[in-house]
């Protein structure tokens, strides 16, 4: 009898054979990770990493890691920290092991969640292209994934996704364009008293800040 798989390990290797693609055409570069340039992801890093409190060491799980590129962008901004990279790519894990071997505090896993809880997470264009799935099978995902978000967080977490204000001609059908009023919703309502929610700085997108309460 054959055995069927999980739907979700099979949405699972679709994301991880589609970014392994990327990384095979553009190698470590933000197309790698299917950005457009490198000044749209630092500035997508700069509005993730408002959830750190800068003024003590912390550790934090960066979902969706790439090559580690928000690892380089940490060093020169924070004094101490323990970084810790997922993907579900092995090509990606790989790649960024070779890329920080200089730096004891960074650390790489193959997995689709973390394996420890951080002080903070982040996740970074994980939820925008859905590879033909359903607006509401990706969503599913994407909860389920924010409610992991929520588990491996001891302080709070951030994340990104395309919104549903952009502009409807420039919308493509193979991207998931989220909602962020019912995200924040659900994050107030699951999560945390303490959301910002971020919507205002040039790119078709939104990031969304969940701080745990002491």
């Amino acid at each position: 009898m054959t055995m069927k798989q999980d739907p979700r390990q099979t949405l699972l290797s679709e994301v991880a054979d589609y970014y392994t693609g990327k990384l095979a055409e553009f190698g470590e570069s933000p197309r790698g990770v299917d950005w457009n340039g490198e000044e749209g992801q630092m500035l997508r890093f700069k509005q993730l990493c408002k959830v750190i409190d800068a003024d003590a060491p912390f550790s934090l799980n960066d979902l969706g890691c790439g090559y580690g590129a928000l690892c380089d962008f940490l060093v020169p901004r924070f004094k101490s920290f323990e970084y810790i990279g997922i993907d579900v790519s092995e090509a990606m894990v790989r790649a960024a092991e070779q890329r920080h071997l200089s730096k004891p505090n960074a650390r790489f896993v193959i997995a689709s969640e973390a394996d420890k809880v951080a002080d903070y997470s982040v996740a970074s264009g994980i939820f925008n292209v859905r590879l033909g799935r359903s607006d509401a099978e990706w969503q599913a995902y994407a909860e389920a994934t924010l409610d992991a978000l929520h588990r491996t967080s001891a302080k709070g977490f951030a994340f990104n996704c395309l919104t549903s204000y952009s502009d409807k001609d420039r919308m493509r059908a193979d991207l998931y364009y989220a909602d962020p009023l019912a995200l924040f919703d659900l994050c107030k309502c699951r999560y945390s008293r303490n959301v910002a929610l971020m919507h205002d700085y040039g790119l078709y997108e939104f990031t969304m800040i969940v701080r745990k309460m002491p």
